[in-house]
């Protein structure tokens, strides 16, 4: 099977078109600039013969692939999301192709005290003679997820040019909002209308996941005393003092995302607001199973349980927000779901990574919406960062996978 690969300009495009979600934001989807990279899908679907592609009022791109074939088979969603993380800024996105890799260091001219070293990304010694893109350094990439997003797109361009190729229906999702956790809150399934799915979303050529963490968010907002600084003895119990103090306590040689690994989970501040009178700190809380994640609200309770002694006349809210639970619960009542990701994988000439993400996908709530939902790799590294890069031979082996998967679908129906 040969692909005119178009993904590498796909990605080239859509990473220089600004994304970026913003946690702080009421708006769905949180940033209005999202639906530019969207619209732009649209007509690119559309230009395919796409007829169907279209954005709909909450950022939300959908879109049919006929099918080619007379048996039943399950409809097929693949998934990407088209937002980039807030953690790093996503305006003027500036694209390198260091064509030929050659193995080295790479420095990157806009702030050239941004290396990406081999030595902390050990996954660019199978990159030599590669095509490798990487940001300017001063932004990050958008790899997370536009790899994604461009692997999809190409394999769509693949089929609609390719009416030969047997396959059964195939629906394209693109969500807004994945990186701040929103990335399906205004999805309609029944709109939608697959029985099974992928999101690619992943890491390293090969890999596939079928399993993530669950998730909860954990606010503890004190209500402290405020008093005037200049009289405040024995009256003021500041807001921010008791949040600084649960902060310290936490523990320092374990349950935080710097000294676990695996699968350990971890309990992570993320945000802290206040004033004396009222304080907050915002938590995320991780691990692989609900009990490992109650047990681990339960020891950030205590924490603040015992920190509050010391403002008697003070008080804590302590509010746990489900998230997100581990895929792996839904996925084990389909294993043909992952199993033909594997052999997919397979003919495209690699060896099937199966792992466990530290952290989750679009994928995870799928699951339990009803869309059993693996995640499949587009090639992308050091997500999230000014560091992020990506192989375009591995953003065209995920195409490739991608194409496997359905041609198996529709075999073995």
């Amino acid at each position: 099977m040969q692909i005119n690969h178009t993904v590498k300009s796909r990605f080239l495009k859509y990473v220089q078109i600004d994304t970026q979600s913003d946690p702080l934001s009421k708006t769905i989807p949180s940033t209005e600039k999202q639906k530019d990279l969207s619209k732009v899908l649209v007509e690119e679907l559309q230009a395919m013969g796409i007829s169907d592609a279209h954005i709909d009022e909450w950022g939300y791109v959908y879109a049919t692939i006929p099918a080619t074939t007379a048996k039943e088979v399950p409809v097929l969603c693949f998934c990407s999301h088209v937002d980039t993380s807030p953690d790093s800024s996503g305006t003027n996105v500036k694209p390198i192709v260091h064509e030929n890799y050659d193995g080295k260091d790479i420095v990157l001219p806009d702030d050239k005290t941004q290396i990406i070293k081999v030595a902390d990304h050990p996954q660019l010694k199978n990159q030599i003679g590669n095509d490798v893109v990487t940001a300017s350094g001063l932004t990050l990439l958008g790899a997370d997820d536009k790899a994604g997003v461009a692997s999809i797109m190409d394999a769509a361009h693949f089929f609609m040019s390719h009416p030969e190729v047997k396959h059964g229906k195939i629906r394209i999702l693109f969500t807004p909002d994945e990186e701040i956790g929103r990335g399906v809150n205004k999805l309609d399934m029944e709109k939608l209308g697959a029985d099974f799915g992928y999101t690619i979303d992943g890491t390293t050529k090969g890999s596939l996941e079928d399993e993530t963490f669950s998730a909860d968010g954990v606010k503890i907002t004190v209500h402290g005393v405020s008093q005037h600084p200049g009289f405040a003895k024995g009256k003021m119990e500041s807001a921010i003092k008791a949040v600084g103090e649960i902060i310290a306590r936490l523990p320092k040689d374990r349950l935080s995302p710097e000294t676990t690994e695996g699968k350990e989970g971890f309990v992570h501040p993320v945000r802290i607001e206040g004033l004396v009178e009222k304080a907050s700190v915002t938590f995320i809380v991780r691990d692989f199973t609900d009990e490992k994640l109650e047990a681990h609200e339960n020891e950030l309770r205590a924490i603040t349980d015992e920190v509050m002694k010391s403002y008697p006349n003070s008080k804590a809210e302590f509010v746990v927000t489900e998230q997100y639970r581990n895929m792996k619960k839904m996925l084990d009542k389909y294993p043909q779901v992952v199993a033909f990701a594997e052999q997919a994988i397979q003919r495209a000439g690699m060896t099937p990574k199966r792992s466990s993400i530290r952290g989750g996908t679009d994928g995870s709530r799928l699951s339990f919406m009803g869309l059993p939902c693996p995640n499949i790799f587009d090639g992308g590294h050091a997500f999230h960062s000014k560091h992020e890069w990506v192989s375009v031979q591995d953003m065209e082996k995920a195409v490739e996978t991608i194409v496997n998967l359905c041609q198996i679908w529709e075999a073995e129906a």
